[in-house]
């Protein structure tokens, strides 16, 4: 269980949360849409992790946020 948000600072609680960046999320979950991984469409959302995501898919997962990164990083 996580998610990922795109800040600074340490996020330790709703209100640290709040100053993320949402829309920079937005951009990194459409790049990782395109490439076929479906994540939680908010930064406020979980991520699950189960016994149903293999090796495989988990380093699939990781090498498509590495190039979404590469990518939002070029514009």
């Amino acid at each position: 269980l996580g998610t990922l948000f795109f800040t600074k600072g340490a996020v330790t609680d709703f209100a640290s949360a709040k100053k993320s960046d949402t829309r920079l999320y937005g951009s990194f979950y459409g790049q990782m849409l395109g490439q076929g991984i479906y994540l939680a469409p908010s930064a406020f959302e979980a991520w699950f992790l189960s016994s149903a995501h293999d090796e495989r898919s988990i380093d699939r997962t990781i090498a498509c946020a590495e190039k979404a990164c590469r990518r939002m990083r070029k514009k």
